[in-house]
């Protein structure tokens, strides 16, 4: 299919044609599931917005209820993901020039996480890349600008950047599998490993499923094209997890768990004055690749982070100075109270890079005492992702 605005066709590797959609600088796009929930949004509700989506990010939520259905049970989450494609011959090629680790040696069928620095080492962009067929990916993206930044990168390889229109809904909890079960038609996947993607159908409508989540949980996503029966697809799903306990939440219960998971948010936490090192995700440079943009910076940049968790028993809050032997250091950049944990969890970002973990700092302006730890908060190994412990 040829799309009429701009007289482009995308390929795939399956034989089928994706139309290449315009660019949206600046368009806002709500989410079509919130006719859906209009009657939980209260006068205190609050929506967010999220890489040019946007959706609920609190619902007049009693969090702590939310937050221990989402552990015990399953939870569904409308959330403001964007997701964009790599299509043609280059398109691993390109990526492999635009990432921190080696997207050609992915398997189709997988997800990885997807890196991009700027030349200088600083942190682009991050999200999760699938890889739908040899010459064809998907890339879901975190909050920020980076539709120019391809387009100046595209020139000399042979491939397509398609906005795929798509919404993103988020099945997370212990019982998330057992919702999936019942949801797709004929049962789920079998094997659905952690970060596998699927072809599925539900309520007759084919539909993309990944194994990944954005709260350290059990869980999998469904991506939601624009021509689907939104309304059909979301009473199914609410049917199918009934059973289960699932119930609909904003994102509120899911930021408490994000953080005790250590993951991050593009642009709050982490920004392009931080190398992957200084975020605590050098993990995810690969620099036995041959060339990728920001190589050159990031072989020569200092290891440590500048990015770690932090722990206090009193209330502190996103946006508070650090402090530490009295001299200013830092600021917390999320925060949130754990009911597992029992305390306040935070990321605490400091100026310069060093070694923080096991810190005392002071914060904000009444100094409530607080203490650095490595991230995650628990579960470093992910065995509750992976459907290998009980939560």
């Amino acid at each position: 299919m040829t799309n009429q605005a701009t007289g482009h066709t995308a390929r795939t590797g399956r034989g089928r044609s994706l139309p290449v959609r315009p660019w949206r600088f600046g368009r806002l796009r709500a989410s079509p599931f919130i006719p859906f929930y209009e009657d939980r949004i209260g006068p205190n509700a609050s929506f967010s917005v999220y890489s040019g989506h946007m959706s609920p990010g609190y619902l007049d939520d009693d969090v702590e209820a939310e937050y221990a259905n989402l552990r015990k049970a399953a939870t569904l989450f409308d959330v403001p993901e964007h997701a964009i494609e790599f299509v043609g011959p280059d398109a691993a090629r390109f990526l492999d020039h635009l990432m921190t680790r080696r997207i050609s040696a992915m398997k189709v069928g997988r997800c990885g996480y997807g890196l991009m620095c700027y030349d200088d080492g600083g942190v682009l962009m991050d999200g999760v890349l699938i890889r739908l067929a040899e010459d064809h990916f998907r890339y879901v993206l975190a909050d920020g600008e980076i539709f120019g930044w391809l387009k100046a990168h595209q020139k000399g390889f042979d491939v397509e950047i398609v906005d795929t229109e798509d919404w993103v809904l988020q099945v997370q909890g212990s019982k998330s599998m057992d919702v999936l079960a019942d949801l797709c038609d004929g049962g789920a996947p079998d094997p659905f490993p952690y970060f596998s993607c699927a072809q599925v159908t539900m309520a007759r409508q084919p539909l993309l499923i990944t194994r990944t989540g954005w709260t350290g949980e059990l869980s999998f996503e469904i991506y939601v094209p624009e021509t689907a029966d939104h309304a059909t697809l979301w009473h199914h799903l609410m049917a199918a997890g009934k059973p289960h306990g699932m119930r609909f939440a904003s994102m509120s219960c899911m930021n408490i768990r994000r953080i005790e998971s250590g993951i991050l948010d593009n642009g709050t936490d982490m920004n392009p004055s931080m190398t992957p090192f200084a975020a605590g995700i050098g993990q995810f440079v690969d620099l036995t690749k041959e060339d990728f943009i920001g190589r050159e910076a990031l072989v020569d940049a200092d290891r440590r982070p500048r990015l770690v968790g932090l722990k206090a028993q009193a209330e502190i809050a996103a946006g508070m100075t650090l402090a530490v032997d009295g001299k200013p250091a830092g600021r917390i950049t999320a925060s949130a109270f754990s009911p597992f944990l029992g305390h306040h969890v935070a990321y605490a970002r400091f100026d310069a890079p060093g070694d923080w973990t096991g810190r005392h700092v002071a914060c904000g302006p009444d100094a409530v005492p607080g203490e650095t730890v490595a991230l995650p908060f628990y579960d470093a190994e992910k065995l509750i992702p992976r459907g290998k412990q009980a939560t």
